[in-house]
């Protein structure tokens, strides 16, 4: 009976984590997207990061 719960609560467990990492994964567009590019063109500058900087430059102005 302990075992049998034990098992239960690690699938919910891991379940869990899965769906959460697909619902935010699904929400963000993919880098160099015309989508994404919009987004960070509305973004502050002052609050990009270093990468998404250059993924910028390297996406979407050539």
């Amino acid at each position: 009976m302990k075992l049998q719960k034990t098992i239960t609560t690690k699938i919910a467990g891991g379940l869990a984590v899965l769906f959460l990492a697909g619902a935010v994964s699904a929400c963000s567009p993919e880098v160099g997207s015309e989508e994404w590019c919009n987004d960070l063109k509305e973004k502050p500058k002052g609050d990009w990061t270093a990468n998404e900087a250059t993924d910028f430059a390297k996406h979407c102005l050539m």
